[in-house]
């Protein structure tokens, strides 16, 4: 275990905590993209997989900026929440009803990196590290926008279950 005094240690736990998020990510996304029904959805997971190597590769930056490795923290939080994610790929459903629930689970993990990203460019502001605040808002701007975009396909896709039940 890490000792936090300083707002500094604090960002460098928080950055290593989502540097594992994002590796962990990377890895899940592709078992994702093949699970959904929708090609909406289909190529939102494959775009976000792109989006998430970019985040991947800011957060070594922010790290080698500090001096610090992003290594030597394995995300918890994000280790559960794509467990759900397999729990539901491997759920029996109609592919509509699959594909919202692969959806649910996708924005449990977009709702926990920017709650995230939004502590970690907090803990940047308030060590006067500008730069990396403004890095870590860039991120945190992409997951609220991946959000909105999976909350359109769901919009979509349960359009389309209600017409299929006659609704």
């Amino acid at each position: 275990m890490s000792k936090i005094v300083t707002p500094r240690d604090l960002l460098v736990q928080e950055i290593k905590d989502l540097y594992s998020a994002e590796t962990q990510l990377i890895k899940a996304l592709p078992r994702m993209a093949k699970a959904a029904g929708h090609p909406d959805l289909r190529t939102a997971f494959t775009q976000h997989l792109e989006e998430t190597r970019r985040h991947a590769e800011r957060l070594e930056e922010i790290m080698d900026r500090l001096g610090e490795t992003p290594r030597g923290k394995k995300c918890r939080a994000m280790e559960g929440l794509i467990e759900e994610g397999r729990e539901v790929i491997e759920d029996d459903a109609s592919p509509s009803m699959k594909d919202l629930a692969l959806i649910a689970a996708a924005q449990k993990i977009e709702h926990y990196e920017i709650a995230g990203y939004g502590c970690a460019r907090t803990l940047a502001d308030l060590i006067g590290e500008s730069e990396l605040a403004d890095t870590l808002q860039e991120t945190l701007d992409e997951e609220g926008t991946t959000d909105k975009l999976l909350t359109e396909v769901a919009m979509g896709i349960n359009i389309e279950v209600g017409i299929a039940i006659g609704e």
